[in-house]
Order: structure tokens, then C-alpha cells, then sequence
């Protein structure tokens, strides 16, 4: 968006197309019963969204304000995160040891889309290198990592299933 061609293997492609690959993973974990958070969950798929056009967009002054504005993540957003995991955080019990990302299909659901927002931090750090990207972007994939982690223990806790230990 915003003009440009790069080819399909361009970082900026890499960054965005793992950050869609994220949304879908938890659009796949919000599928998955119980529900759990489920309007924590759509509003982040939303975030994701805004985050792939902004990286999807080189030149984001060629944009009209109200597409501009879409593409933004607010650090209130990035306090929803840290807020939600300190919530379900006191739901559980602390970490003895590693977890295994298994248990029940919610968790296992939960774990994947985590390691898939780390791989698409990664490519986000990646474009980072030479294309300018707002520290924002970069704070809130982190932040959601860790929150679908402690979002995918409490899936077991909740259905009464042991998190798997390493």
C-alpha cells in the first residue's frame, strides 16, 4: 500500500506476511473451545491487522489521514496486553520448569499462534534493520507473545488439564 514494488521475498513482505500468519494462527486459536477472552482476543486480531498494513505501507504520507490512521498501535493497546497478562497471570500458579506447548486443544491452539508472533517479531526486527519501523510495532508482538503463553496456560488451568512440563 502507499506505493512501491518489492519482490515477494523482500523483508517487508517477510515481516507482514508473518504478522498475517499470526492473525490467522489466532483466529485458528479463538476457534478452538473453550471460548476464552474472546474480545481480548478479535480486538488483538484487529491490532494485527493495523500492524500488517503499517508494514505493508513504505510511504504511509502518501496515504489519506483516515487509512493512516488505521495503521496505527496506540500504547494504550500495548498496556491492554501487559494489563491482560498480569490478569490471567494471577490465575495461575508460578513456573517451576519449562513448559511444553501441549495440553489441551485451546492451549496447544494458543501456543502456536505464540511461536508464530515470535517468528513474526523476528522478521519485524529484520526490516527493522534497514527500513524504518515504528518501535510500537516491535513492543506489541513481543508483548502479545508473552501474553498468548500465560493466555495458554490459564486454557488449562481452566479445563482442570496439568501444564505439560519440560
Amino acid at each position: 500500500m502507499g506505493g512501491g514494488r518489492v519482490p515477494k521475498d523482500h523483508a517487508r513482505v517477510n515481516a507482514y506476511g508473518d504478522v498475517d500468519e499470526a492473525n490467522a494462527a489466532l483466529g485458528a486459536a479463538r476457534a478452538a473451545p473453550p471460548a476464552l477472552l474472546d474480545d481480548l482476543l478479535g480486538s488483538i486480531q484487529r491490532d494485527l491487522f493495523s500492524i500488517g498494513g503499517a508494514l505493508a505501507t513504505p510511504e504511509p504520507e502518501r496515504l489519506k489521514s483516515a487509512q493512516r490512521d488505521k495503521m496505527v498501535i496506540a500504547p494504550e493497546r500495548i498496556a491492554v496486553l501487559e494489563s491482560a497478562i498480569d490478569d490471567a497471570e494471577r490465575e495461575l500458579p508460578p513456573l517451576k520448569s519449562f513448559v511444553l506447548p501441549a495440553g489441551s486443544a485451546k492451549a496447544a491452539a494458543l501456543h502456536l499462534a505464540r511461536t508464530v508472533c515470535r517468528r513474526a517479531e523476528r522478521s519485524v526486527v529484520q526490516l527493522a534493520r534497514s527500513e524504518p519501523v515504528k518501535d510500537e510495532v516491535l513492543v506489541y508482538l513481543n508483548r502479545l507473545s508473552d501474553l498468548l503463553f500465560v493466555l495458554a496456560r490459564l486454557a488449562n488451568r481452566r479445563q482442570g488439564i496439568e501444564d505439560v512440563s519440560w
